[in-house]
């Protein structure tokens, strides 16, 4: 469910004009926008552009319509198959064009037997409108300087949610429209206004959610599915969150006490982590990182939700036994560097959407008791402050408290529906993914009668991003949904070494 982590999407050179008149769903080209988002290089020469244009809330008819941009990548075959594949992004509230140019850059390439269709989903990155708010964006960055669980903390971060809520609304936008029923809808529309038979759907984070929801509601003319990260919409999220932080907590101290060198640095981690976290909850630690204005608050919460938070960038999990060490030993910089790290650049989220999914379809089925409950019994030994937060990207901790400012009401009881198809699917999820864990894909798996769930050692969040192995699985796959493709390359993988020495940032390399 978290956004993807890559670079900093901005509004440079997007006018927003407000919401247009009504019109029937259509698609129309476009250039494809130079820059691609604030700061990231044009698409290139392979990518043709365009807009659909769609309904902003299809339950009101004659109502206004927003534009949807889309960026398909040419298959680089010369008689590319017929049947592309189409690219959900993460989030909520990511962007699939800044994904584009990720993908452009990885080996083997996913688009050697098929174009490639990456969508910005409604109220993201080059869509319009595009539904960010710098209010949060800035509590966002003051956040993780104040003490995690202090209730004024908590109170800047509902005026700021507040703020943002306050400005859009006044524009004119319809916020509780900006949410997965519509989102599907979407995709739905634009496979028939790009006029494809049948398409190959992946879905990562979010997208997956995205894609499980598609498929329960609008199955025609989908072939072929990949789910990598999986959220699954019949299990709700935020009840699950510390449940998949825990899992990943016994994953990582299990994989370094099975390698000698990272059990002979840090001997019995997994009880040095739980003291720690217990003593920050009493005694904070403020950190000082050169070049950031304001010192880290260290408290107990931060440092539980900092192992988390270290799924997202591809370097970091290697770092967290030596993080977490150093840590309890008084050194807290090489933890505060990987907060940061995990920090959404501003300008980068698309907060409708983000807000419109989680609180609707998340908080609204749930409250702070049940998942509080649920915490307790995944990690007994954690103090009760640092339960009362919600482990993810520094967005999710207050999540109640910001839904409660948002104010988009309760999505209708359908879309917590699990999705029961017995199209071809693939469920791709790495063994330290904290926040979408391996529970979740197994239980989507359970409606899908045609489906395989793979575990990679040792990855994240988004498998498919760190993982040549996983892109070589996801084409031959692709190729045949049904059976006979190669996915041998898994059982070669190993847990990476753990950091051990001196902390720096390793090279990613393709596994």
């Amino acid at each position: 469910m978290a956004v993807a982590v890559l670079l900093a999407a901005g509004t440079a050179g997007w006018k927003d004009e407000g919401p247009k008149p009504a019109g029937p769903p259509s698609y129309a080209p476009a250039p494809c926008p130079k820059p691609n988002l604030a700061g990231v290089p044009a698409l290139g020469p392979h990518f043709s552009c365009g807009y659909l244009t769609v309904p902003e809330n299809r339950a009101k008819p004659g109502g206004r319509t927003i534009r949807i941009a889309v960026a398909r990548l040419e298959s680089t075959a010369a008689r590319p198959k017929p049947d592309p594949v189409v690219w959900l992004t993460g989030g909520p509230g990511g962007s699939g064009l800044l994904d584009a140019f990720t993908v452009t850059r990885l080996k083997p390439a996913i688009n050697a037997d098929r174009d490639v269709v990456f969508v910005d989903q409604r109220g993201t990155g080059r869509s319009d409108p595009l539904l960010n708010c710098p209010e949060i964006d800035a509590f966002t960055r003051e956040s993780v300087t104040l003490l995690s669980t202090d209730p004024e903390t908590t109170r800047k971060g509902v005026e700021a949610t507040r703020a943002c809520r306050t400005r859009l609304a006044r524009m004119g936008y319809d916020l509780a429209a900006y949410n997965t029923t519509e989102n599907a809808a979407d995709i739905a529309d634009l496979r028939t206004a790009l006029g494809i038979k049948e398409w190959n759907v992946y879905g990562v984070s979010y997208g997956t959610d995205l894609a499980l929801q598609l498929l329960r509601d609008h199955p025609q003319g989908i072939r072929a599915m990949v789910l990598d990260s999986v959220v699954t919409p019949h299990l709700n999220l935020l009840d699950g969150l510390w449940l998949n932080a825990a899992d990943q907590y016994k994953a990582m101290f299990a994989a370094c006490t099975a390698q000698p060198a990272c059990r002979a640095a840090y001997p019995g981690l997994r009880a040095e982590f739980t003291a720690t976290v217990r003593r920050l909850d009493r005694e904070p630690l403020s950190v000082t990182v050169p070049g950031e204005a304001g010192a880290l608050v260290f408290d107990g919460y931060q440092l539980a939700n900092m192992v988390v938070v270290a799924a997202l960038p591809p370097w970091a999990l290697t770092t967290v036994p030596a993080a977490v060490h150093a840590l309890a030993s008084g050194n807290g910089l090489p933890a505060a560097k990987t907060v940061l790290a995990g920090q959404s650049p501003p300008g980068f989220v698309g907060w409708g959407l983000f807000y419109g999914v989680v609180c609707r379809e998340q908080a609204a089925f749930t409250d702070r008791r049940k998942v509080r409950a649920a915490a307790k019994a995944a990690l007994p030994g954690f103090p009760r402050r640092v339960l009362s937060l919600l482990p993810q990207q520094e967005f999710v901790g207050r999540i109640f408290a910001d839904c409660a400012a948002w104010d988009v009401g309760r999505a209708d009881p359908r879309v917590t529906a699990q999705t029961r198809s017995d199209v071809p699917t693939l469920l791709m999820s790495g063994t330290f993914d904290g926040p979408a864990g391996t529970r979740w894909a197994a239980a989507a798996a359970t409606g899908l009668s045609h489906s395989r769930a793979l575990l990679f050692p040792g990855l994240g969040h988004s498998v498919l991003l760190q993982s040549g192995c996983a892109r070589t699985i996801l084409a031959g796959f692709f190729d045949q949904p049904a059976g006979g493709y190669d996915a041998s390359c898994v059982d070669t993988l190993t847990v990476p070494p753990f950091a051990t020495g001196r902390l720096s940032r390793p090279r990613p390399g393709a596994r």
